[in-house]
């Protein structure tokens, strides 16, 4: 099991996914616990990035609760049809938001939070979480962010 993270400072965004996500892997791999391993996940972003809010949405009867995240504190269910998580689970697929106060029903958990990237985990054709990463920059969210965090989020799928 890794117990350190190894990420060089100077590498580009995508160098850090590429680096990063083997770690992850490593860090997750033999742990059958959903909870301890999204606790690692989330701390393993806002370690590498310095996310604003980087946490995991659970799928639990008809909303989405609050499971691990890094970050301050945060809106603790979110009904399936609010906000971008709750977009993102009914579209099943990843929403990026360049503003989240351009988004339509957006629910504003920090007043901090302006920019948002949030990834399904789907498993036999249902969600079963959703990854929410908030920024307190506008457009900070891009391609190469929903490629590696799909990427991971794949990974998620073996947890349920």
């Amino acid at each position: 099991m890794a117990e350190d993270l190894f990420i060089d400072s100077t590498l580009t965004k995508e160098e850090k996914y590429q680096a990063l996500l083997p770690q992850i892997e490593a860090l997750v791999t033999g742990e059958p616990d959903l909870i301890a391993n999204l606790a690692n996940v989330m701390a393993a972003l806002k370690e590498t990035f310095g996310f604003f809010w980087v946490g995991a949405y659970l799928v639990k009867e008809d909303q989405l609760v609050l499971g691990p995240f890094q970050g301050p504190v945060a809106c603790t269910r979110i009904p399936f049809h609010k906000g971008v998580c709750g977009a993102c689970y009914t579209r099943q697929e990843t929403i990026l938001v360049p503003d989240v106060e351009a988004f339509p029903g957006h629910i504003a958990c920090s007043s901090a939070s302006k920019s948002e990237i949030v990834v399904p985990v789907l498993k036999n054709g249902a969600v079963k979480m959703v990854l929410d990463v908030d920024s307190d920059r506008l457009d900070d969210f891009d391609a190469v962010d929903q490629k590696y965090l799909e990427q991971l989020m794949k990974l998620a799928e073996n947890w349920f």
